[in-house]
């Protein structure tokens, strides 16, 4: 159960001056302890999850002791328990340990607790069960760096229960199986998953929609998104997906590369959606208005690889739609062709780099000439027009010129 110095607490924590917390927590009598997906990903040998902790202080404990070392505090959860600490402008959350007194697949009435063993058991997967002291010392109550060993993710205890706590938990198995599994599903698991797939309509659509998109970016999306749709999982809110070596061609072609849209890239690949399928899906998803406007757009915009390739269209369209709509497009198309494409990264730095002109025509420029302010609006749409279709070669001067001489009578 207890690992004496078995974790390398370099590899788990950057900021040093976050250690503070362990002696604020020991000079009140308390114990603090790294826990969960910091834990685990530092002992799989994976870096940037967010530090958290727990402690057997309550949280009014807690406030009293960083207040009276200086500390500033945050009540960002504490009917849960948790309370933000901010040490050297970085704020980590640190959790009192709890027991659900009482659950509904959605929320939990919680107690606090002095009992190690007894939060680690309210906690759903094996491996997010694991705790480290400042030595490195490790805390496995439920043989999580076992299982973590094997690429075994199975819940703690019966999983049906697990699950019945909060239902989202049936999303997250499937999440840390693509990341941490090997092999086949644990059967219990994949069984209370498939047996409570109905409960999911419970849950609020965005925390579904985060948790799909998080697996999207899991190394093993593909299998696992296939298991799920074997199963029925998500069938309430998407439509059977049947784009997967498209997808397996687009997280490959990425490589480790970060784009913000990068999940939103691999759904829309995943289902290469028509102009109305994206539009239900983005209203389903419920994406912000920023997500479902680039979601939207892949789908109503025709752009083809010839295109992206003529710098002058590309300009066009870099223009009209932004460079963001470029990258995302040229991305989208290779995964849909799945042909190994010549200097792609190249071309991708670009749109990147490329010089996306402005239009050099203003309402004020107008207004120095005499022109009603009733009128701006509409010329500047005719004259930006032209200044489009001369490639955006005509200047300020060149744009008023055609205005003014047949204002002047010339």
């Amino acid at each position: 159960m207890i690992r004496d110095k078995y974790l390398n607490i370099n590899k788990l924590i950057k900021n040093k001056k976050l250690m503070r917390l362990f002696l604020v927590v020991a000079h009140h009598g308390g114990v603090l302890r790294f826990v969960g997906g910091a834990v685990r990903d530092a002992l799989k040998g994976i870096e940037g999850s967010d530090i958290d902790f727990a402690t057997d202080l309550s949280p009014d404990e807690l406030v009293e002791a960083c207040t009276e070392e200086g500390i500033k505090t945050v009540g960002i959860g504490i009917k849960y328990g948790t309370v933000g600490v901010i040490i050297d402008d970085t704020m980590v959350e640190v959790t009192s340990l709890r027991r659900d007194i009482k659950t509904d697949g959605r929320h939990a009435i919680v107690e606090f607790t002095d009992n190690w063993e007894e939060d680690a058991s309210r906690r759903d997967l094996t491996i997010n069960a694991v705790y480290a002291d400042e030595k490195g010392n490790v805390f496995d109550y439920y043989n999580g760096i076992e299982d973590l060993e094997k690429g075994i993710v199975r819940f703690i205890g019966k999983a049906d229960q697990r699950i019945k706590e909060d239902y989202l938990r049936i999303l997250r198995f499937f999440r840390f199986y693509s990341m941490f599994g090997n092999g086949s599903p644990d059967k219990k698991a994949l069984k209370a998953c498939t047996e409570n797939r109905e409960e999911l309509k419970k849950l609020p659509m965005e925390r579904i929609r985060d948790e799909l998109l998080k697996l999207l970016l899991t190394p093993r999306a593909v299998e696992t998104i296939k298991i799920m749709q074997e199963n029925n999982i998500l069938s309430f809110v998407m439509p059977d997906a049947h784009h997967w070596q498209e997808l397996e061609y687009l997280k490959k072609l990425f490589n480790g590369k970060v784009l913000e849209s990068k999940p939103l890239l691999y759904l829309f690949t995943l289902y290469q959606p028509n102009l109305s399928l994206a539009e239900n899906m983005a209203t389903r998803l419920k994406f912000s208005k920023k997500e479902r406007q680039k979601f939207v757009s892949w789908a109503e915009i025709p752009v083809s690889w010839q295109d992206i390739l003529d710098e002058k269209t590309r300009l066009h369209l870099a223009y009209e739609y932004g460079k963001d709509f470029c990258l995302e497009k040229l991305l989208l198309i290779a995964a849909q062709n799945q042909q190994d494409i010549p200097n792609f990264w190249d071309i991708y730095s670009q749109i990147e780099q490329m010089f996306v002109p402005e239009f050099p025509l203003k309402g004020k420029h107008l207004i120095e000439q005499g022109v009603e302010p009733a009128q701006i609006g509409a010329i500047l749409k005719i004259r930006e027009l032209a200044w489009i279709e001369s490639d955006f070669s005509l200047s300020q001067e060149e744009l008023i010129r055609p205005f003014l001489s047949k204002v002047s009578g010339e």
